[in-house]
């Protein structure tokens, strides 16, 4: 029981601190630059909108409704949460070390951190059982949307992130444009959210992808061929959430998902 209250407390402390630290990025700003203006230095195609990036006021107001939830009396011992154990505590820890090190230019240390971002919210996500197991209404909304929705926007995030890393290190793409490059980081953003979809029905995930992709094709309006794939991806994955939404509504299992 006492770990279980230590648990509790820990990410509650944790998401105050990622709050903060990416409020004050902005704020003061650290290093003297703020976030988007040291993203607006890369020239990629793979970078929405500026008003996309309003997608953090909802994450974050999703993830202080799980620290409340998490942080009730009536959950220190439920067993999904219990197997989450610490693993949110870190993910604020390298959400934290991004920041720092995006604003003070550490690019290649950026990747190492996002990727650990990455892994430790996929690692929550399959913990959860999202998609897999029957819970209450208010731990779906409060916990499960709340992960899908942080999940999906670090899968494009790190997609990002990786195409601003190898412009910095000037890399040739082996002779690809940067448009067909666009491209193929389109086809494979969708075919991940396709297999989210598949496997896990998970339409919030997908939505993520869809704001996102769209926020691309607005952007690059002047560039066809990266506009119209993205329309494309987003057009495809709304679909597919559409279908799977279907199936959830009739309860039936999604075709070819793993059981």
């Amino acid at each position: 029981m006492k770990k279980d209250i230590v648990r509790q407390w820990v990410n509650v402390v944790a998401l105050v601190g990622v709050i903060v630290v990416n409020g004050l990025a902005n704020a003061l700003p650290i290093n003297g630059q703020t976030t988007g203006e040291i993203s607006d230095r890369f020239d990629t195609f793979f970078v929405p909108a500026g008003y996309v990036f309003s997608i953090w006021g909802l994450i974050y107001l999703a993830l202080i409704g799980f620290a409340v939830y998490q942080a009730l009396p009536s959950q220190r011992e439920n067993p999904r949460l219990r197997r989450v154990r610490y693993l949110f505590a870190l993910s604020c820890a390298a959400n934290v070390a991004w920041v720092f090190l995006w604003h003070y230019e550490r690019f290649p240390l950026t990747l190492v951190a996002m990727v650990v971002l990455l892994a430790l919210l996929i690692g929550i996500y399959l913990r959860l059982g999202i998609g897999r197991t029957a819970v209450s209404a208010a731990e779906r909304w409060l916990v499960r949307v709340s992960f899908s929705i942080y999940l999906g926007w670090i899968t494009v995030a790190t997609i990002a992130n990786v195409t601003q890393l190898l412009d910095y290190l000037n890399w040739g793409a082996w002779g690809i444009s940067p448009e067909a490059w666009t491209v193929i980081m389109l086809a494979a953003a969708t075919a991940i959210t396709a297999a989210v979809l598949f496997t896990r029905r998970d339409a919030a995930y997908a939505l993520v992808i869809v704001w996102a992709v769209a926020g691309i094709a607005v952007k690059h309006a002047g560039s066809p061929i990266v506009a119209t794939t993205a329309w494309v991806a987003a057009v495809i994955v709304l679909l597919l959430a559409a279908v799977a939404l279907w199936f959830n509504s009739r309860r039936q299992p999604f075709p070819h998902s793993i059981a």
